[in-house]
């Protein structure tokens, strides 16, 4: 079962249905717990061969209205998202610097049904989940909401360097005489409507369900439309999708993939990047 299901399951047994009356609104805890793990996904610092860092302090901005809503349960739900985020992680392999916290803020400028993420990565010695060296604060904002031209991606850019203080956990470098170095790692990435989206493991799977790797909000797209894999070559598959794939402008259902390789789900365009370093 996944991460997104039995967070669903056990937000149905909360204080007697309650949740279910609050959570009216257009945002819903589902797209909120997806939108958390999208925020570690994309935001993902790999520190050295066996440890992947990602953010553990979570803020997640509502409209005034949504806000007045759910503020009176923001306690149980932040527990709620906190584990959420805890089961994701474990399932990912990802590690965390400090104690897992997810608060929620009014933004004045957000309309009812809107929200944006936040995240940073704070160092607590008395963690129960990951110590670690202190990080600097890393913040992306990602609102809600369709894009013209396209369906709409919610995770935020994917950061283009490590946090400051990770040089301590990076590779050592061989020393003089010691053999040859180690080679470059490819960096491989997938940029839509203008986000990118880090790919960090042997496989990316991408469609309009919320347990997709990457959520793509496009009618067009099935909820688990393909799936990209790392390896030699690099290749894209369709995963039985309704409206099938394009790529580099042929109709397929499997193909290799180059850096600019061009993939088209339903009417979203996703651009494939690799690079050396």
């Amino acid at each position: 079962m996944g991460v997104l299901k039995r967070f669903e399951q056990r937000l149905e047994g909360l204080v007697n249905g309650t949740f279910a009356k609050v959570f009216k609104s257009e945002v819903q805890p589902v797209e909120i717990a997806g939108a958390l793990q999208r925020e570690c996904d994309n935001n993902a610092t790999i520190w050295n061969r066996d440890r992947t860092v990602v953010p553990n302090d979570f803020i997640v901005e509502l409209s005034t209205p949504d806000y007045e809503r759910l503020s009176p349960y923001s306690g149980q739900l932040g527990e709620e998202l906190s584990s959420m985020v805890r089961d994701y992680a474990k399932q990912q392999r990802y590690t965390f610097m400090g104690s897992i916290k997810v608060h929620l803020e009014k933004a004045d400028d957000l309309d009812t049904g809107l929200y944006r993420v936040r995240s940073r990565t704070l160092a607590s010695s008395s963690s129960q989940d990951q110590p670690g060296p202190a990080a600097d604060r890393r913040t992306s904002a990602a609102p809600r909401g369709g894009q013209p031209g396209g369906g709409h991606v919610s995770p935020p850019p994917m950061p283009s360097s490590p946090p400051p203080g990770g040089a301590q956990s990076a590779p050592r470098t061989a020393p003089p005489g010691a053999g040859a170095q180690p080679q470059a790692q490819t960096r491989r990435w997938i940029e839509i409507n203008g986000t990118r989206h880090q790919i960090s493991r042997p496989t990316l799977v991408l469609g309009r369900s919320t347990d997709a790797d990457v959520r793509i909000d496009d009618p067009g797209v099935s909820r688990r439309h393909c799936e990209i894999r790392v390896g030699t070559p690099p290749m894209v598959q369709d995963l039985g999708s309704t409206n099938g794939i394009v790529v580099d402008g042929q109709h397929t259902t499997r193909a290799n993939l180059r850096d600019g390789s061009r993939i088209v789900v339903g009417s979203t365009t996703i651009v494939y990047r690799q690079a050396e370093g």
